[in-house]
């Protein structure tokens, strides 16, 4: 059996005293302290995730973009430099690859960071694709060039989420990022160690991804932690990053997404070009989308004592008929939440079933997701009322 990998930041969070796990063939910190207070610091102020373990994979040449427009079911001709998109990898029967972001840094210039454990698969999976539509020559469907470069062991990959993510960037490093729009990146020096700032998360919150090199990630970390911990901002681990993509209803590939479900049967429709060019795996989608999908994913909430988690049988009226994909206790709602998957009709808010714990049927209420709503939509509500 082989050791788990580890990311250019391990040594340093044994030092600060990181409880570390294996995750996606990985060494990680699953917390540092309380899950509850990393959770809470992100809600309330900020936290500092190392997250080098996800992949990236950049493509660069004349037929860049059409390659894309076709492997992508999102729209990749109308993704303006300096700007980010969610997408998806899809396979010929419409389920899921890989889910990923897409950055265009020039013309003919584009990276996936996609998930760790799916990083082997995506590599294959774009080039053998665009071999089998260019006859094996490596050209685009278009007919231009592609190269395809996976630089994940040289990328490290931090995430500073929360409110006050950017006071902790301008004290740290004198970076200002009131012009930063949402979805948007651009480069910054950080302490003299060139990055890629990007303002994206995978929290709900309000936060920021770098990108920098391996051998820069140390010094960067450190001097985000001094900044930031009079602020209130506290290093987390993949704890705290669980639930809060869970409260925030974010997909996880493994537990939501996978080579079996569609984008459609997981909610994700609007990433979904239906109008726009071809993409692989449309037919299939199209074909779905015509009779419906089978089941649909949804958020539920425990109306009785326990907690659901991945795996655990959902059930009505005695008989099975789906699967929590994911589940914890809300730190925000004070309530066990979950995801899963379910008959279009029970899918609808308001509607009931259980979720079977061990020997219990614990009863389940449908709810609206996310089931905390992302930070610039509180935001927004804040300002009408």
């Amino acid at each position: 059996m082989s050791r788990p990998r580890r990311t250019p930041l391990d040594a340093l969070h044994r030092a600060l005293g990181g409880r570390m796990v294996e995750f996606a063939g990985f060494s990680l910190p699953v917390r540092y302290g309380s899950i509850l207070a990393e959770h809470r610091a992100v809600r309330e102020a900020a936290g500092l995730f190392d997250v080098s373990h996800m992949g990236q994979l950049h493509l660069e040449g004349p037929g860049a973009r059409a390659a894309l427009e076709w492997l992508l079911c999102c729209p990749i001709a109308t993704l303006g430099i300096g700007r980010v998109r969610y997408g998806m990898l899809l396979n010929h029967r419409g389920g899921v690859v890989d889910d990923l972001t897409v950055y265009r840094t020039g013309p003919g210039q584009f990276f996936l960071c996609v998930n760790a454990a799916r990083r082997e698969r995506v590599r294959a999976w774009v080039r053998e694709q665009l071999a089998a539509e260019s006859g094996g020559t490596g050209r685009s469907p278009a007919g231009g060039p592609v190269r395809i470069e996976d630089r994940s062991d040289t990328t490290a990959l931090l995430a500073l989420q929360g409110p006050r993510s950017p006071e902790v960037l301008e004290r740290a490093f004198g970076v200002s990022t009131r012009d930063l729009r949402r979805f948007a990146f651009r480069p910054v020096e950080l302490g003299g160690h060139r990055a890629r700032l990007s303002r994206t998360g995978y929290t709900g919150e309000d936060g920021f991804e770098i990108y920098l090199a391996a051998e820069d990630a140390e010094p960067v970390f450190r001097a985000l932690l001094d900044a930031g911990r009079p602020l209130g901002l506290l290093p987390a681990g993949l704890g705290a990053r669980d639930t809060l993509r869970l409260e925030a209803a974010l997909p996880l590939y493994g537990h939501e997404l996978d080579e079996d479900t569609s984008p459609l049967e997981a909610g994700l429709e609007r990433f979904v070009k239906f109008d726009g060019p071809e993409f692989l795996g449309a037919k299939a989608l199209r074909e779905q989308r015509a009779r419906g999908p089978a089941r649909r994913l949804c958020g539920f909430v425990l109306e009785d004592r326990g907690i659901a988690r991945a795996g655990h049988a959902i059930v009505s009226e005695g008989c099975e008929i789906g699967r929590v994909t994911s589940g914890a206790p809300s730190p925000t709602l004070g309530k066990s939440i979950g995801l899963g998957y379910v008959p279009p009709p029970l899918a609808r808010p308001g509607a009931g079933f259980r979720v079977r714990v061990r020997d219990r049927e614990l009863r389940a209420r449908v709810v609206e997701i996310p089931f905390v709503p992302p930070a610039h939509l509180r935001r927004a509500k804040v300002r009408e009322d």
